[in-house]
């Protein structure tokens, strides 16, 4: 049981880590990694979420999907507002209701 907890536990880590680090990435085309743009956020959901929102290839919708985000209204999102989306996606796909 141990050997299996650990097993989940780098699993878990594992899975933080490629998000922190997929948001860097795309958040760092223009220079900034704190914050993703509209465009680098738009290049995010098409090329590695296309499978979890249905809209990922239309402007319209990510611009929506930026809008409810964007709790601050500066035009950009943080890590934090972008883990709001995870979270979201997360609780969709596992079939949790809240």
């Amino acid at each position: 049981m141990k050997g299996t907890l650990s097993v989940l536990q780098l699993m878990m880590e594992s899975a933080i880590d490629v998000l922190m680090s997929k948001f860097k990435v795309y958040a760092g085309a223009d220079g900034s990694f704190e914050t993703l743009s509209r465009d680098e956020f738009g290049k995010l959901v098409k090329s590695e979420l296309p499978n979890f929102l249905q809209n990922a290839g239309d402007s319209v919708a990510i611009d929506e999907l930026m809008r409810s985000l964007d709790k601050n209204n500066d035009g950009e999102l943080s890590f934090i507002e972008f883990w709001q989306l995870i979270g979201h996606l997360a609780r969709k796909h596992g079939g949790f209701n809240q």
